[in-house]
């Protein structure tokens, strides 16, 4: 077992952290192979200025509480946590000292799939929420840019089986995105751990 070393990211307003080998490459691999195949992925459509699109990645939601969860006029019902997923949130909640109720997955497939500037500010996550997410699969750039100091921004590699923990204030102040890209990637799965109230 080798010792999870923590990057805290130490930008202002925010409290994350990245470990980047919180799973060994074979973990990593079995466990992205297992929810390729076992995960019904699904397509939702969103409104940007009255037009509809296919939004540009593939999701599930897993939960242990029945409880939807709404973004972007989004309301997604989840499915009951699989032997993997719970797993995996076992050994993130060990690190982490949180109790996840819900996971939302996301499949990028390709350097076309991505995910636009955000906050994961639902009301449904409460006021400072944790959110633990663990990548597997393809390694793809995570953004951050702060909502109010236009200078203040980062760009992190998230490595196949790393973790990425926000917590605190971070939500109020930051956004972050997956961005597309040029150059030929293959898939990555994202698990995003959060509590819905």
């Amino acid at each position: 077992m080798f010792e999870l070393k923590p990057n805290n990211l130490a930008l202002p307003d925010s409290d994350i952290i990245y470990y980047e080998e919180f799973l060994n490459s074979t973990e990593s691999n079995q466990f992205f192979q297992k929810l390729m195949e076992d995960v019904p992925w699904q397509q939702d459509y969103i409104k940007v200025f009255g037009k509809v699109y296919a939004q540009p990645r593939l999701t599930a939601l897993y939960a242990n509480n029945g409880k939807p969860y709404s973004y972007s006029n989004i309301t997604m019902h989840p499915n009951v946590f699989s032997n993997v997923i719970c797993t995996l949130k076992q050994k993130v909640e060990d690190l982490v000292n949180t109790e996840f109720t819900t996971c939302l997955l996301n499949l990028y497939r390709n350097g076309k799939d991505s995910n636009g500037w955000h906050s994961d500010n639902e009301k449904e996550l409460g006021l400072n929420p944790v959110i633990a997410s663990l990548s597997l699969g393809e390694e793809r750039f995570f953004h951050l840019r702060h909502i109010k100091d236009k200078t203040l921004k980062r760009k992190i590699l998230l490595k196949n089986g790393s973790l990425l923990l926000m917590k605190g204030v971070t939500q109020h102040y930051w956004q972050h995105r997956i961005a597309k890209t040029a150059k030929p990637v293959s898939e990555r799965i994202n698990l995003t751990f959060r509590v819905i109230k």
